[in-house]
């Protein structure tokens, strides 16, 4: 039985992983619980679930988190700050860690778990934009297994050959094609995105998400997020990364071979499949998902994305190339700028006004240490933050 730690169990990945998990008891125990502020949401989920730990990210909720522990008669032991998220990742208890905490917060955490030679379950694309290689150094030299839960990486994964070793000529591959779902804009011009609402960015016509995914997909960001997760998980040259708008969400990413196949993996759109392939690899196991029925979809959709209307992705693609500090400082300023956004302190398009401010003053340093890139990390946002005031 595999013994999990569940880092953002409380948030939409969490919840999906923790579903999949209570459908085989037999296979999966959630052993570890995390969770950044809802005490409440995190004694629900030790309640059902039994963990041996339950961790609150936010330090000041320690005893809050003991308190309703021991007043539901709960046996998991409390504990709290950043520290000890990063303490779970690498405690040698747990042999899986599904690192899905949202944004830069995540990337610690994530750093832990591939020291401790974890099996890690990857949702936090943010921590793989900002490390580049030390993510997959690390995991390398201390023989941690990374498996992708975003539905792009993991189809992409899947298409793989098994033994694949972040070499693409030697396996043949020529592209890598991401499927975006073109988010709940789609086809909109400038004019009209200028008043979009945060309710109405997070309204995805296709996925049940976060509202910081959410956002990011509406912008296309999240998509030029996961373009430089492809390049850092699987090694192919920015160049041979395409993505596609396929607005059923059935289709989840492709892989060209030498030989002029595409390889596809195909599914309803639920994260479920996703994480039960990644849980149970190489082995599948039952996700819960509805069955897609490809007579019912009657026909599949694909288009270029529109990077006039949508210049997020543009900006990604373009922070790979450059590499260095730019895809730290690319994350920093989404962060910024969406939280603002869904505080209505900005408007839709100033998101993208923010990310190119800050990609505009980006200087070419090196970034292969935590420190350097915490570092750029934190004066990125500063610069974001002054940014948003135009």
């Amino acid at each position: 039985m595999k013994q999990l730690a569940v880092l953002g169990a409380t948030g939409s990945i969490g919840a999906s992983t923790l579903d999949v998990v209570a459908r085989h008891p037999q296979r999966f125990r959630a052993a570890a619980l995390t969770a950044h502020r809802d005490v409440a949401a995190l004694v629900d989920l030790c309640a059902r679930f039994d963990p041996d730990v339950a961790v609150i990210a936010d330090a000041d909720r320690h005893d809050e988190l003991g308190a309703a522990l021991k007043a539901r008669g709960l046996r998991a032991e409390a504990l709290a700050g950043a520290a000890a998220v990063d303490a779970i990742a690498a405690d040698t208890r747990f042999d899986t860690v599904v690192a899905a905490i949202v944004g830069a917060a995540g990337l610690s955490s994530t750093l832990a778990a591939a020291r401790a030679g974890k099996r890690l379950l990857l949702a936090n694309k943010e921590s793989v934009v900002m490390s580049g290689e030390l993510l997959v150094r690390t995991a390398s030299a201390h023989g941690a297994r990374i498996i992708p839960l975003d539905s792009e990486h993991n189809a992409i994964f899947q298409c793989l050959p098994r033994d694949y070793a972040r070499e693409p000529d030697a396996n043949g591959i020529t592209r890598l094609i991401l499927t975006a779902s073109g988010g709940p804009f789609r086809g909109w011009s400038r004019d009209r995105l200028a008043t979009v609402t945060p309710d109405a960015a997070c309204a995805h016509p296709r996925w049940k998400m976060g509202r910081k995914i959410s956002v990011d997909s509406a912008t296309l960001m999240n998509k030029g997020l996961e373009v430089i997760e492809a390049q850092r998980l699987f090694g192919i040259d920015p160049s041979r990364i395409e993505v596609l708008v396929h607005p059923q969400s059935i289709v989840h990413s492709l892989v060209e071979y030498a030989d002029g196949s595409q390889l596809a993996q195909l599914g309803s759109p639920d994260m479920r499949t996703p994480i039960a392939n990644a849980l149970a690899w190489p082995d599948r196991i039952d996700a819960g998902v509805q069955r897609l029925d490809l007579a019912t979809a009657a026909r599949l959709d694909f288009e270029a994305p529109d990077l006039v209307a949508f210049p997020c992705l543009a900006h990604a693609f373009a922070a790979l190339r450059a590499g260095g500090a730019a895809p730290i400082v690319l994350n920093a300023a989404n962060e910024i700028a969406v939280a603002a956004f869904l505080d209505g302190r900005i408007g839709f398009l100033d998101i993208e006004r923010v990310i190119a401010s800050g990609l505009e003053r980006t200087v070419n340093e090196a970034a292969d240490t935590l420190d350097a890139i915490v570092g750029i990390d934190a004066e990125a946002r500063r610069h974001a933050t002054a940014a948003l005031k135009g």
